[in-house]
């Protein structure tokens, strides 16, 4: 049974808590920056690190220990990780130089080709064994991320609030341990052998790929805002109660462009007839489906729930990374 232990909820009325929360800590904060930014010309992002906690602990309804980064994020020892990317700085394609996000054009140049960044991830320091031991032992790990629902449009007026759970402990979410342990053994491990004076970098995990979905992560709360830069309206779409079984509620479906080719063949491969009418929107035989090429396949099918993707393993992730050398200041002239 993955539920939390009702002893350690103690906050109430959450989600007018949570509202006055963002409003207070996050948005008001933002929109001071943005009008400060118009004169310093410095990006106004909000970090949303000791921001992301408070929100964890009002969707759970638990308490910190006053501990900061050193001890338990949550009371009940659950695991919280933020990262956001609202207010990313965006890079210039012309000239290779920073814009924020709020900018139509490059301040240096004036181009209007613009790469708009939407690339910010949770990030897991592993360096010993302990550290391991601790992260696959917790009984939650809670995600929060905030970030744009209508990047693509190049709407960044509405933003997006998530909060996710992972429960490590459990056989549902053994592929998060998996990952983890991974990348301790396979990547950590061999980086300080080859490189003993060099740290490696810490654990990307990416929101929305496949490693985020396969780790069959539960969505417990999703808040969109309007009108974030000027007057903020704040919508709570989605809250689960902080004492719920969270083993009843479904995991994020994986989007089937998550999915590569040889994926996709595995599961057609072991799917039967019954999994197939699931995941398709038109009847196609299985006999069919095996035959038909992918691309076309991947037009009849849109995501891919937890237990069909049960079927596939997890992807090489033996790509070494090492920490981003000093930083050093860009000159002007």
């Amino acid at each position: 049974m993955v539920k939390p232990n009702k002893k350690f909820i103690t906050i109430l009325d959450n989600e007018r808590l949570i509202k006055q929360l963002i409003a207070e800590l996050v948005l008001q904060p933002r929109i001071n920056a943005i009008e400060w930014s118009k004169i310093t010309k410095q990006t106004p992002n909000i970090k949303i690190g000791y921001p992301g906690q408070h929100l964890a602990s009002l969707i759970t309804g638990m308490t910190g220990e006053r501990t900061g980064a050193r001890g338990n994020d949550l009371i009940d020892g659950s695991e919280v990780k933020s990262c956001s990317r609202i207010d990313q700085l965006d890079i210039c394609k012309k000239c290779g130089l920073s814009v924020a996000r709020l900018e139509q054009e490059c301040s240096h140049c004036s181009s209007k080709e613009i790469d708009r960044k939407n690339d910010s991830k949770w990030l897991f320091t592993i360096r010993n064994e302990n550290d391991l031991k601790v992260l696959v032992s917790v009984d939650r790990v809670m995600l929060i991320i905030g970030d744009y629902p209508n990047f693509e449009s190049g709407d960044f007026e509405t933003l997006r609030f998530q909060a996710f759970e992972i429960w490590p402990r459990e056989g549902r979410h053994k592929r998060f341990a998996e990952i983890m342990t991974n990348y301790y053994n396979k990547i950590y491990l061999s980086h300080r052998k080859q490189s003993p004076d060099n740290t490696p970098a810490p654990k990307n995990f990416w929101p929305y790929s496949y490693q985020f979905f396969i780790s069959n992560p539960i969505r417990t709360f999703l808040c969109i805002v309007e009108n974030a830069n000027t007057k903020p309206k704040i919508r709570i779409e989605k809250f689960v109660n902080p004492e719920d079984d969270r083993s009843k509620i479904e995991s994020e479906r994986m989007p089937i462009e998550v999915v590569n080719d040889v994926e996709l063949k595995k599961l057609v491969a072991k799917m039967d007839q019954s999994e197939l009418n699931r995941i398709t929107t038109k009847k196609i035989a299985l006999k069919e489906a095996k035959k038909m090429p992918l691309k076309t396949l991947r037009g009849f099918i849109e995501s891919v729930p937890e237990d069909i993707r049960a079927y596939l393993g997890l992807r090489d992730t033996d790509k070494i990374s090492t920490s981003k050398a000093q930083y050093s200041r860009r000159k002007n002239s």
